[in-house]
């Protein structure tokens, strides 16, 4: 049986990751939300007898190096989950990009197979109140980038982006517990 391992992305001494001020003065924090929902994903994986493993159980940021040394220290089959918000902006302005999107490393590999599952559930959950994003180029729904947790990881991995902080009305709904529920689930269920 596969070991899931869920990456929970930032901490709290991450620089910026947070979304503008909301005009009632609230403000979302990525390494705040991205945790709940690996929380709630693993509470999910022990209610149902899946195997998993939070690699980062402190709240302060992890070097991503420390992070891949984590997971190649695993020594059986396992997959990894990063967990991340993403954000189009960096000058703490409110940005028009939306959406749910998936990343694997560049060329065909096992991940793609895994994001696709990943991209199904999130269209089956979201389809019809949220943008999904995809890059369909090699055929597959996830977008290709060399990001490091996913370029150096031995297991097969997708790095998850949920919906933008930084786009008001997606802020908005990160900011819900049904948010938190909603996009463990799809993680959970793929």
């Amino acid at each position: 049986i596969m070991l899931v391992i869920l990456d929970n992305g930032h901490g709290y001494d991450t620089p910026g990751k947070c979304s503008p001020k909301l005009p009632d003065g609230r403000r979302f924090y990525e390494w705040k939300f991205n945790r709940k929902v690996v929380k709630r994903i693993a509470e999910l994986c022990y209610e149902n007898g899946v195997r998993y493993y939070v690699l980062v159980p402190e709240d302060n940021d992890i070097s991503l190096k420390e992070r891949v040394r984590r997971i190649n220290a695993v020594k059986e089959e396992c997959f990894l989950f990063s967990i991340h918000v993403n954000a189009s902006t960096n000058d703490g302005s409110w940005g028009k990009a939306k959406g749910i999107s998936f990343f694997t490393t560049k060329g065909k590999t096992k991940s793609d197979e895994y994001a696709t599952i990943l991209f199904n559930e999130a269209k089956n959950e979201f389809d019809t109140e949220f943008k999904l994003r995809t890059d369909m180029s090699d055929g597959d729904p996830d977008w290709e980038e060399n990001f490091y947790i996913l370029k150096n990881s031995i297991c097969a991995a997708v790095l998850s982006e949920n919906f933008f902080m930084d786009n008001k009305e997606e802020c908005e709904f990160l900011l819900t517990d049904e948010a938190v529920e909603r996009i463990a689930q799809i993680h959970f269920r793929a």
